[in-house]
């Protein structure tokens, strides 16, 4: 029986659904490094759970609740996210490259450093999260609550922000050239220094 010690996975250690889940239950929450692209993992309930540097391209974690979780530079490429919860969740330096997060729950998340290359963030909760250096290069965040959000030197060059709230949000040396802004709410925006859509520098 699980004595309470760490169990910690050896790097991209290969390790089946069961195994995480009944590991999980017994209160082991370190599984930094393990190996698990392509798992069906649709609506667990991994609060609190580390798997930084984990593989997890292709996952599903749709509908999962992750709040807490330690996730920093994990490999989610390509990862279905949508609805999930990632309140307070670490994934910073994580790979998200086109990964789906649709309506996802992104609440004071640490995302800074993280690649979100083409990724869906439609609709997503991103209030008072931190983006910054974060690449978001071409990513779609069409309708996304951002308020108070921090994007210091993120890169949005090509994102799509149409409806997005960007109240509040800082956006100092950002990169938002050929960035689509129609319809965003930039009321309180912080933009000193950051690169506008036409190209132009912000004072």
């Amino acid at each position: 029986m699980f004595n309470g010690q760490s169990m910690t996975a050896a790097s991209h250690q290969p390790m089946t659904i069961a195994e995480l889940l009944a590991r999980y239950a017994l209160g082991e929450r370190d599984f930094k490094g393990i190996q698990l692209s392509g798992a069906d993992l649709h609506g667990v309930s991994l609060g609190g759970v580390d798997l930084s540097r984990a593989e997890l391209i292709g996952t599903n974690l749709s509908h999962a609740a992750l709040q807490n979780a330690n996730l920093s530079e994990a490999n989610l490429t390509a990862a279905n996210l949508e609805h999930t919860n990632l309140f307070g969740a670490f994934l910073s330096g994580a790979d998200l490259t086109q990964v789906r997060l649709m309506a996802a729950n992104l609440t004071e998340a640490d995302l800074s450093g993280a690649v979100l290359i083409q990724a869906n963030v439609q609709d997503a909760l991103l209030h008072l999260t931190c983006l910054s250096e974060a690449n978001l290069q071409g990513a779609d965040l069409t309708g996304a609550k951002m308020c108070g959000a921090r994007l210091w030197k993120a890169n949005l060059c090509e994102a799509n922000l149409q409806g997005a709230d960007l109240c509040d949000v800082n956006l100092c040396e950002a990169n938002l050239c050929g960035a689509n802004l129609d319809a965003a709410d930039t009321s309180e925006c912080v933009l000193t220094g950051a690169t506008m859509p036409p190209g132009n520098v912000h004072d």
